[in-house]
């Protein structure tokens, strides 16, 4: 026998998952894994100054005003969509094409619940419109490290992307 279950508000689950603000990129979020097992340098490629963590994961919250900032990691990251509203992730990619995936838990709208944001592509989420909260989990192999982390540009990248600028603009400040 299945039970409802009640939905839970953003406070609640930042409460229940001890979730921080991520000052930099927007949301909130906290660490949940960080591998012990490492990757030296010598074995990464140049992009990466020093040994990284061999993967890291994360929970991340959206709510209603706030956006993942654009921005680029060397490394893959992988989205898990858990439980809320549909999110709406623009992609960016190295070669000048981007696109808008779509990710939640309807696979009748086109929807998927993983999403791979590969290394080196510009991305940026935000709430579909009308959405009140989304909750998410991602995975960076090799694992998520500060010193790779670039914050995107709205100059820069409508430049780049002008097809895509009134997405850039909704996801820079």
């Amino acid at each position: 026998m299945c039970e409802e279950f009640r939905v839970l508000t953003a406070e609640e689950i930042i409460r229940y998952l001890k979730l921080e603000p991520l000052q930099v990129e927007g949301g909130y979020f906290r660490e949940i894994y960080r591998s012990t097992l490492k990757v030296s340098a010598s074995d990464l490629p140049s992009v990466y100054e020093g040994a990284r963590n061999l993967a890291t994961s994360i929970y991340y919250l959206l709510t209603p005003g706030e956006f993942s900032a654009i921005h680029r990691l060397p490394s893959d990251e992988i989205f898990h969509f858990y439980l809320g509203d549909p999110v709406q992730m623009l992609q960016l990619y190295p070669d000048g094409k981007g696109e808008v995936i779509m990710i939640g838990n309807d696979l009748a709208q086109n929807m998927s619940p993983q999403v791979l944001a590969p290394g080196g592509t510009w991305q940026g989420t935000r709430l579909a419109s009308g959405g009140r909260l989304a909750l998410m989990g991602t995975t960076v192999f090799p694992g998520f490290d500060y010193r790779d982390f670039t914050l995107g540009s709205r100059e820069e990248l409508g430049r780049l992307y002008p097809d895509f600028i009134k997405w850039i603009i909704k996801l820079t400040a």
